[in-house]
C-alpha cells in the first residue's frame, strides 16, 4: 500500500519504556512500516519481531518508522517486553489495536 494515505486512528503504543499516544497524524507525510501480528506471548511472533528490530537502525537511517500492531493492549506489550529477552530488544512502537481500527484500515 505504498503512497496510500492512512485512515484516521488513535491508539496507545509502548516504546522505549513509555506509553505514547499515536494517530494517523504521526505518520502523515512520512515513510512507515506497519507490521501486524496475531498476539503477544506466542511462539511464532518473536522471530519476526526480532528480525524487524535487527533492521530498525537501517530503516531509521532512511527516515522510516516502524509500528508493530496487534490486538493486545499496550500493557500487554510492556509485560512481554519486560519479560522476554528477545522482545526486550525492541525499540520501535508496539501498538495496541484492541478495536481492530488500524487493522481494518489496511
Amino acid at each position: 500500500m505504498i503512497n496510500t494515505e492512512i485512515k484516521p486512528f488513535q491508539a496507545t503504543a509502548f516504546k522505549n519504556g513509555d506509553f505514547v499516544e499515536i494517530t494517523e497524524q504521526d505518520v502523515k507525510g512520512k515513510w512507515a512500516v506497519f507490521f501486524f501480528y496475531p498476539a503477544d506471548f506466542t511462539f511464532v511472533c518473536p522471530t519476526e519481531l526480532v528480525d524487524l528490530q535487527e533492521k530498525y537502525a537501517e530503516l531509521q537511517s532512511r527516515g522510516v518508522e516502524v509500528y508493530s500492531v496487534s490486538t493486545d493492549t499496550h500493557f500487554s506489550h510492556k509485560a512481554w517486553h519486560d519479560t522476554s529477552d528477545k522482545i526486550g530488544t525492541i525499540e520501535y512502537f508496539m501498538v495496541g489495536d484492541q478495536t481492530g481500527t488500524i487493522t481494518n484500515n489496511f
